[in-house]
């Protein structure tokens, strides 16, 4: 692992790929890399438009790439539906549950559930438990979750899932990082207990300069907070191509171990990817197996090849 870079991504050819919000930033970087050692990729993004210009963006830079646009807004259960019942390949070999928002203003997805939790956390639950099936039909597919070092700021509430109680914009979303760690933990503690080779771990870009920053102060109409988040970005992050390392370790490297977590080596932040700090909570196997219970009732979407 150490100097790990793209250079040593094995080949991908012959391998299906999907990658949620892959229109910019890590996704867009992680559908690139996986393209260009010959995977055939989905991105899997929200708005047409931009998920139409990132696709020509990639096939101008690699013109034999193997690239689509799948249309997948994870803040509707609808949406997450029709993606997976349009799903048009019969295996999935690796999927990147990369998309997300971060510290918004409070708001509801359109099933109604806290924005933050309902597509950092259910659109990707329901969104993997549909495309199990295809997963399984591939031998050793990979999952990859991607969380963040912010996860540690808090526990979920398990009685307040939703933050109905009192909303903290960066308590909301550490407690979304903490149910993806947790979803990790719990989806690879079935796949062995089935005796599956689903491989499904976990990965965290340290603090890399994307869109995801801005999104907050723009939603709120703070001109001043976006632009001094800007300058950190440009200062102080690494960019998105040193950001995609660790999810693209996690995603392709055979020596990834289930439920692990890489991030950057350099104190979580930047460098190349290594085995990463966890908070104890999220390796909790019954915190794990009640937000899954919980998951499975607000989404509808049961795992049945993995009960249990």
């Amino acid at each position: 692992m150490p100097g790990w870079n793209t250079q040593d991504i094995p080949d991908q050819s012959g391998r299906v790929a999907v990658v949620t919000g892959a229109n910019s930033g890590i996704g867009l970087v992680t559908a690139r890399e996986l393209a260009r050692k010959g995977a055939r990729v989905v991105l899997a993004c929200r708005s047409e438009a931009r998920g139409n210009a990132a696709v020509d963006r990639l096939r101008a830079e690699l013109p034999d790439a193997r690239v689509e646009l799948g249309r997948l807004d994870l803040g509707d259960l609808t949406s997450v539906r029709e993606f997976a019942a349009g799903f048009p390949y019969e295996r999935l070999d690796v999927l990147v549950d990369n998309a997300g928002v971060m510290a918004l203003p409070y708001g509801t997805t359109a099933d109604g559930f806290e924005t933050q939790f309902g597509v950092n956390h259910l659109g990707h639950f329901a969104l993997t438990g549909l495309l199990l099936p295809a997963l399984l039909a591939a031998p050793g597919a990979r999952v990859v979750v991607v969380s963040s070092g912010m996860h540690a700021l808090a526990n979920i509430d398990i009685n307040d899932l939703n933050s109905e109680r009192r909303y903290r914009r960066w308590i909301a979303y550490a407690r979304s990082k903490t149910a993806n760690l947790l979803f990790t933990h719990e989806l690879a503690r079935r796949a062995a207990a089935h005796g599956t080779d689903l491989v499904v771990a976990a990965a965290h870009p340290g603090y890399a300069a994307t869109n995801l920053q801005t999104t907050g102060p723009l939603a709120e109409g703070r001109p001043a907070a976006e632009r001094l988040v800007r300058i950190a970005n440009r200062v102080v992050a690494q960019p998105a191509e040193a950001g995609a390392l660790p999810i693209l370790y996690a995603a392709t490297d055979p020596g990834v171990q289930p439920d692990s977590f890489t991030g950057p080596r350099v104190a979580m932040w930047r460098g190349a990817p290594a085995p990463s700090w966890r908070a104890p909570w999220t390796l909790n196997d019954v915190a794990g197996q009640r937000l899954w219970a919980a998951s499975e009732e607000l989404t509808g979407v049961t795992y049945g090849a993995l009960k249990g």
